[in-house]
Formats: structure tokens, C-alpha cells, sequence
């Protein structure tokens, strides 16, 4: 059974957001769940000194890092903002996916590194103001390669799957419930 790890990235508790991440935790309740919502955790989501100087990680900082280590799969539920995510959500993976914790560069190489978080899996739920289907054909998806290939593939996390729904903006009732059920689902497909 996998240790699952679900990271909300909404910076707002009455979103859409929460409501997906609250079903896919019904739906994985037979397993092993931890939850972090980013926007509970108090830690500064700036890199200051970029690479150059390490900046000492936040109590709530130290525990996020901690479940990831613990977690064999991890769960994002984001929206989409301006084609990429939102700064909370970045500001996390800047301070948290720092060289020598999550990939290990080679010395002299700039095209070789040791990956990490090698051994996990991922899947990524993500909310849009528009269709799948024309985020896919006019934008090609940034957040999603940003996620799925420069963060998790970097990382070494693989198999991720990629859910996107939309256009949540002006959606019905019954659309949002819909999704409710399938991402409840993906819950329990993947505490498998």
C-alpha cells in the first residue's frame, strides 16, 4: 500500500481546490494519507539568496520535507494561474527542492545530476478557467511540463499522471461534482 502524500497549493481554504483535495482524501482513506496545505504553513516563500547561500528552513518547513521523505507518492492539487502556479505553491518547491535534498549535480557537468526523490511516484490535479483541450492546444500545457518534467522528472519522481480540469469559471453545479467523484476515485485508484 503507498504512503501518499497530497500537497494543496490553493492559497484559498473555500476554493475548489480544497473540495478536490478533500474528495481524492475520502477516496484514499483506505491507505496511508498525509495532507499539507501550503497555505497553513508558515515559512517565507522566497528564495533570498538563491543558490549562492542557504536560507535555514522554518519548523513548517522541516515537516513538509519530512512527509515527502516518508511519502512513496505525491499528490498536487493546484490551480492554473497565468499558465503556471500559484507563487505560495512555487515559493515551496523554491525553498524546499534545493540542490543536495532533492538531485545532486555533478562536478564539472552541467547536464549530469543524481535524482533523489527516485522511488516516487506522482500525479498532479490541476484547475483551469478554460478547457483541457485548448490550455493543451494553444498554450502546450507550461505548468504541466514545468511540474511533471522540470520539477518531478528532474527529481527523479516518476509515472506522474496529469489531471486537468476546467473551465472550472462558470461551471455548473453538476460539472464540479462530477469532478468531485473522479478525483475521489483517483484516491482510491492509487492507494492500490
Amino acid at each position: 500500500m503507498k504512503k501518499i502524500l497530497l500537497i494543496v497549493g490553493h492559497p484559498d481554504a473555500e476554493s475548489y481546490n480544497f473540495a478536490l483535495a478533500d474528495a481524492y482524501e475520502r477516496g484514499a482513506a483506505a491507505g496511508a494519507v498525509k495532507r499539507l496545505n501550503i497555505r497553513d504553513l508558515d515559512f517565507n516563500p522566497n528564495l533570498q539568496f538563491g543558490y549562492r547561500k542557504r536560507t535555514e528552513w522554518e519548523p513548517d518547513l522541516v515537516t513538509a520535507w519530512e512527509a515527502i521523505q516518508w511519502a512513496d507518492h505525491l499528490v498536487w492539487i493546484y490551480p492554473v494561474w497565468w499558465g503556471s502556479l500559484p507563487a505560495l505553491l512555487k515559493g515551496f518547491i523554491d525553498r524546499l527542492f534545493l540542490p543536495g535534498f532533492v538531485f545532486r549535480t555533478h562536478e564539472g557537468s552541467l547536464t549530469k545530476w543524481d535524482k533523489l526523490l527516485q522511488g516516487k511516484t506522482g500525479r498532479l490535479i490541476s484547475t483551469l478557467d478554460q478547457p483541457g483541450w485548448y490550455y493543451r492546444l494553444v498554450y502546450a500545457r507550461p505548468s504541466y511540463h514545468a511540474m511533471k518534467q522540470l520539477t518531478m522528472g528532474f527529481t527523479g519522481v516518476r509515472k506522474v499522471k496529469h489531471t486537468a480540469i476546467g473551465p472550472i469559471r462558470l461551471s455548473s453545479s453538476a460539472f464540479r461534482e462530477k469532478w468531485l467523484e473522479r478525483v475521489a476515485e483517483l484516491g482510491r485508484k492509487d492507494v492500490g
